[in-house]
């Protein structure tokens, strides 16, 4: 006996290339629930769950939508519509994965209603945009992107390779069980390259003390990331040793996770572990996207994708305060460990980013703005020595025997 996949698209423009893709499915023997998004033309294969039901569930009708002609307005209210309709037939068991299809407004609407879906349920879009930049169709999701190749306009022998492996994908993924393991407590951990000893040392620690432990690399979504499994109550704790988000946050950089970074922790009263890692930097593309006004400052190509730019005094200062008023309103325990000879690998003595004046304005920030009672550790060490990431590990761990 199979399971049920949704299928979810434009079932008017693209009819002929879901009723393929749900025939591949049925073939494999598995059953399709047809979830239909379009809005102008009549649905080419009928659907389990109309449009009407879609545009409904996102606060008006399919009537109002087709009869204003406002695209951006009918891809908005499909996307919110769809959210709550595919998360509603999750918590019904309706459906045990789903998957889609699209260009741009197709792609917008099908992942929007799989960011409504939990982490391991599975998730695939053929999508024309796959190969771009994802971020904003996958979030913090685990949606798998299928590279469309050529449009999601007819069944040709390119279009046909691709739905049946799309087809195959989805249906392996749902007859795919996970092996059932003890569940431990577990830790949220932030890393970058330039903190990686610091945080494999930190959750070796950790896993030796029966933890598990999931480390973040703080590429913006990283962090983002870090904040939804916090805000859902996945993390017990949080060793938030790289909070270089921040630097690019402030600066324009390109691995930025936002204004809420660290908001989940203080809600929830998760306890923290706090440091200034990797602050020294700010996180461009290759040389050439560095912004014109940034030229003249302390560059370094970490790799031929990724060009580092250290922060100065008065933006240390910043993020410094930042962190310091992010940990004031936690309703857990929080501390602050500070490395006195370097937040990175390249801001260590004789490395390009040392820089203790600029270190120490973040650090006399962070103390000047914290609240009485949030202890601030200094240790005489970089970052990355062994003597640091133990601090962190035995801080932790007094405040999750005591929480």
């Amino acid at each position: 006996m199979g399971s049920v996949i949704g299928i979810i698209g434009a079932m008017d423009t693209k009819g002929a290339e879901f009723d393929f893709l749900k025939q591949e499915i049925e073939r494999r023997g598995h059953s399709a629930l047809v979830i239909d998004t379009g809005v102008i033309g009549e649905p080419r294969l009928h659907p389990n769950i109309t449009r009407d039901q879609i545009a409904e569930s996102g606060g008006t009708s399919i009537a109002e939508l087709a009869s204003r002609k406002d695209r951006g307005e009918a891809m908005a209210v499909m996307a919110a519509g769809a959210a709550k309709v595919v998360r509603e037939l999750y918590e019904q068991g309706a459906i045990r994965g789903i998957i889609g299809m699209g260009g741009t407004a197709g792609t917008v609407v099908a992942s929007s209603a799989m960011r409504a879906l939990p982490i391991g349920f599975p998730k695939v879009i053929v999508s024309t945009v796959a190969s771009g930049d994802t971020r904003g169709y996958i979030g913090t999701k685990d949606i798998i992107m299928f590279p469309a190749i050529v449009d999601v306009s007819g069944v040709n022998r390119i279009s046909r390779e691709v739905f049946t492996r799309a087809a195959g994908a989805i249906c392996g993924m749902v007859d795919s069980s996970v092996l059932p393991v003890t569940d431990k407590p577990m830790i949220a951990a932030s890393m970058f390259g330039n903190t990686t000893q610091c945080v494999d040392r930190a959750r070796a620690a950790m896993e030796q003390k029966d933890y598990e432990v999931l480390v973040f690399h703080c590429t913006g979504t990283g962090g983002q990331t870090l904040e939804s499994l916090t805000a859902d109550g996945y993390i017990n704790g949080i060793l938030d040793l790289t909070t270089t988000e921040w630097a690019d946050e402030i600066a324009g950089g390109v691995f930025a996770a936002g204004p809420n970074r660290g908001d989940a922790a203080a809600s929830r009263g998760v306890p923290q572990v706090i440091a200034p890692g990797c602050v020294d930097m700010v996180n461009f593309w290759a040389r050439p996207t560095v912004p014109v006004h940034y030229s003249e400052r302390n560059l370094y190509e970490w790799n031929p994708n990724i060009t580092l730019m250290r922060t100065t005094a008065e933006e240390n200062a910043r993020i410094g305060k930042i962190l310091a008023e992010k940990a004031n309103v936690s309703e857990g325990p929080v501390a602050f460990l500070i490395p006195l000879k370097g937040l990175s690998i390249l801001d260590s003595p004789g490395q390009p980013f040392w820089d203790p004046e600029a270190d120490r304005a973040c650090f006399d920030a962070i103390k000047e703005n914290l609240k009485p009672g949030i202890p601030v550790y200094e240790m005489d060490c970089n970052i990355n020595d062994p003597e640091f990431a133990d601090k962190a590990v035995e801080l932790l761990l007094a405040m999750l025997s005591s929480h």
